[in-house]
């Protein structure tokens, strides 16, 4: 008997940045309307939902993830309405919604921190995590901001202070509050009601601080800013954490085929994983395969390490970028070259777990350059030149030739990449060689055959230490995936004598392929192989 499908376990998400996507009324700023009319172009390049990040009414103190209102819409973007249509026809093409919901903090403009820093009686004032100074008159504790700067606001007029593990704008909410926490639920419930399949949990589990809000300990060495010189074992990461992962899955359970995955903030692939399971989350972010270095040794080292964690309890996820990290395309290229993007595609798309895939990788966008005097992300104006921010990865999507890459008829809000006129999806869709058409034949394949979706997933040693080499493997079907790291021409020996044993159901689209080389397979510059075996293994 066939396993049922699993939208998030056996499909691809694709993340939309909604300000930087489509605008329809030439404000300089996405908005629904326009994710609506794109809608058939991402049903056509072969995903199953849209994960789109904050949507909600915000001062943009840091682009949506400072929340004035979790229960509407911001009107940069459109109205309720704007968003039940996207939900109508998402589902109509049998796409699925993934919301990003911001519940370490809200903005200082939100109604109840405006509430609670009237007065210490105000009933929402326990809502926010506000401490008298310390004897001296100073914060409370030596906790600093992951922003820069410390972490703790002065309020004269209270004379308390408030901490934000961000920017000051960003009060974080106090999770032990039973009437906030019980707020917090209701608004799962409300989007949930509203047809939203899943969520994406920013930073989640620094949700709870220590209770009694003692020092970090600071770390041996040198560091390259002062947040990074402790260790952060008091305001992240806390025991009481686990109760609420429970207590938001239970939720999701009482709605069929729903899906929450969050993003863990400071830790690794161990501590994702503590956050996974039945009665868990659906999955964790981690940051280790983004982050490798390009050689075929580092990324199948945590594929291995990740898959393992997960073991067949659990559902592992990739990425290779989103909207804090430098594209993918900037990292690993120094050229319009898009040869190494075809070979990332191909792994991310056919190891064991969720791909997510960021809005514009399909098409090759690369990060652009943006001046110091025009940077739009707090961090990057406060740590510039040493790190110059997120608006690098975060510019429009490159639709066409046309004025603003086809994203806007009015100035952007960020600058379109120089690249565009060459570099856009019109250009690419006519072209059979190009990424965005690459990307279609993969998908195509993977949804073709199972084990590239639910196989298990086996590593196969090689001598050679510029192939990654795996299998995927299903009762009725195995996968063998080999791809070349390299600038030159690799050959692999099959793992079965016979070549005819297998099919080369996939080598890209260039001039250049993998081809069948009598028992093995011969790949160019950066080429990949998928085969398919004819016989159980």
């Amino acid at each position: 008997m066939e396993k049922k499908k699993l939208w998030w376990k056996d499909g691809i998400i694709y993340q939309i940045y909604p300000r930087s996507f489509q605008d329809s009324n030439a404000d300089g700023i996405g908005d629904l309307t326009g994710i609506i009319k794109s809608l058939d172009y991402i049903k056509d390049l072969g995903v199953d939902a849209i994960w789109l990040s904050p949507i909600y009414p915000s001062p943009d103190k840091d682009f949506g993830y400072d929340v004035a209102d979790y229960l509407t819409i911001d009107p940069k973007f459109g109205h309720l309405q704007d968003f039940d249509q996207l939900i109508a026809e998402a589902h109509k093409r049998d796409l699925h919604i993934i919301m990003d919901l911001v519940l370490n903090h809200t903005s200082d403009q939100h109604r109840w921190f405006v509430e609670s820093r009237k007065s210490v009686d105000n009933p929402y004032h326990d809502w926010y995590l506000w401490r008298d100074p310390a004897p001296n008159g100073g914060p409370p504790n030596n906790w600093l901001s992951s922003f820069g700067g410390p972490g703790w606001e002065y309020d004269r007029y209270l004379n308390k202070y408030y901490f934000h593990m961000f920017e000051k704008h960003q009060p974080d909410l106090n999770w032990r509050n039973p009437e906030l926490r019980a707020m917090l639920m209701k608004v799962f419930r409300y989007w949930l009601d509203k047809g939203v399949d899943g969520f994406r949990l920013d930073v989640f589990n620094a949700y709870f601080k220590d209770e009694q809000m003692r020092d970090n300990p600071r770390k041996k060495g040198l560091a390259r800013r002062p947040f990074e010189a402790y260790d952060h074992i008091y305001d992240i990461s806390q025991p009481e954490m686990m109760e609420v992962v429970k207590e938001i899955r239970a939720i999701l359970n009482e709605y069929p085929d729903r899906y929450v995955v969050g993003e863990t903030f400071l830790e690794g692939p161990v501590y994702a994983r503590t956050l996974v399971g039945e009665d868990k989350f659906h999955a964790a972010f981690d940051f280790s395969f983004a982050q490798s270095p390009w050689n075929a040794k580092a990324f199948g080292k945590a594929i291995q390490y990740w898959d393992a964690l997960h073991g067949d309890e659990a559902w592992p996820n990739y990425f290779l970028n989103n909207h804090d990290l430098p594209r993918s395309a900037t990292r690993y290229t120094q050229n319009e070259d898009d040869s190494r993007l075809k070979l990332l595609a191909t792994m991310l798309l056919t190891v064991r777990g969720t791909p997510f895939i960021y809005y514009g990788e399909e098409i090759g966008m690369r990060d652009i350059k943006v001046a110091r005097k025009n940077i739009q992300d707090p961090v990057g104006k406060r740590y510039w030149p040493f790190y110059k921010g997120r608006d690098g990865c975060r510019s429009p999507m490159q639709w066409d030739a046309n004025i603003n890459a086809g994203f806007s008829t009015g100035d952007p809000w960020l600058p379109v990449h120089p690249n565009y006129s060459v570099r856009n999806v019109a250009n690419q869709q006519s072209s059979p060689a190009s990424l965005l058409n690459f990307y279609k034949e993969l998908i195509k394949v993977r949804k073709k055959h199972s084990s590239l979706q639910a196989g298990k997933m086996v590593l196969i040693p090689s001598d050679n230490k510029h192939l990654l080499v795996y299998l995927r493997h299903l009762e009725e079907e195995t996968s063998l995936v080999v791809l070349n790291f390299s600038s030159d021409i690799q050959h692999f020996e099959l793992p079965i004598d016979e070549v005819n044993e297998w099919d080369l159901v996939f080598n890209g689209n260039d001039a250049m392929t993998s081809h069948m080389s009598g028992t093995g397979i011969s790949l160019p510059a950066y080429g990949m192989a998928i085969l398919v075996s004819r016989l159980a293994l």
